[in-house]
């Protein structure tokens, strides 16, 4: 499989191929050809449950190396729907506050994109197809799923502008003078405010790290922004249960899903969240 796509983007040949690691949905490759190196992102079995469409991820990716914020986009195979981009080297997961809020900013505010992400649909759609798949549902979820109903209402309409919506801190790589954003597979036109809770919650921001974060970004509703954590965090939640049906690579998702279910009782907990929900 992948000899056949090596071959297909590099009909003169490749110089190395090795796997890259920190991937817990797809296979990622590093591959040397003529003399420079590029990233080969295989898509993992099954991704469309996940809400994945590699062709929103293409232009997302476009979008995203066209404002300096991705690397560079070099090839997309289809009907598979590989991605390949430049290979940048730096450092996975380190990232500041300040440096994220000027990129996820500059991206909001830039050309739509294909695709749409909205998530609390995303959580009904996870919800059904692991239920379908057979999974479970874990003693909390109809408390938290009762709390994310209120929030969608709390939260209202509100302007959809391109997202990223998968913030962890291994897709940010830090190249020492720049900042790089990688991993646009759940981009698509969103909400603002689930992608800085989705990178504050992910990156464990406090009450502070909130504060300075939508300081730096130039705003949002605090209490919003509080919620929205909540929300991101059932998210992920129910991607984990989503994955125990669908992933083959060696990951604890029971354990995943467990972690995020143990932070919403967290989060529920604060003082900050009963006000923020009235």
């Amino acid at each position: 499989m992948i000899e056949q796509a090596l071959a297909r983007i590099w009909p003169l040949g490749v110089e190395s191929v090795e796997p890259l690691g920190g991937g817990i949905t797809n296979h990622n490759f590093k591959v040397r050809a003529g003399g420079e190196s590029f990233v080969l992102r295989v898509g993992g079995k099954g991704t469309e449950m996940l809400g994945i469409d590699r062709r929103v991820e293409h232009e997302a990716s476009l979008a995203a190396a066209a404002l300096g914020i991705a690397p560079e986009v070099v090839a997309f195979l289809e009907p598979e729907g590989y991605l390949v981009t430049r290979f940048v080297a730096g450092e996975p997961g380190r990232v500041s506050v300040r440096e994220a809020a000027n990129l996820l900013r500059c991206f909001h505010a830039g050309q739509a994109i294909p695709g749409d992400f909205d998530a609390f649909a995303v959580i009904e759609a996870y919800t059904a197809t692991a239920y379908a798949a057979g999974i479970g549902r874990p003693s909390g979820y109809a408390e938290a799923k009762q709390t994310v109903d209120r929030i969608a209402r709390r939260r209202g309409s509100f302007e959809a502008c391109p997202c990223h919506n998968d913030l962890l801190a291994a897709n940010f790589i830090h190249a020492g003078e720049r900042l790089w954003i990688v991993d646009w597979e759940y981009a698509g036109m969103g909400d603002p405010a689930f992608d800085l809770a989705n990178f504050a919650v992910n990156n464990g921001l406090d009450e502070a790290g909130d504060h300075e974060l939508l300081a730096a970004y130039g705003g949002g509703d605090p209490d919003v922004h509080v919620l929205m954590r909540y929300v991101s965090d059932l998210r992920e939640a129910m991607w984990g249960l989503v994955q125990q049906a669908i992933a083959e690579i060696d990951f604890d998702f029971v354990a995943y899903a467990d972690e995020h279910f143990a932070r919403l009782e967290q989060a529920a907990a604060e003082p900050r969240f009963s006000r923020a929900l009235g």
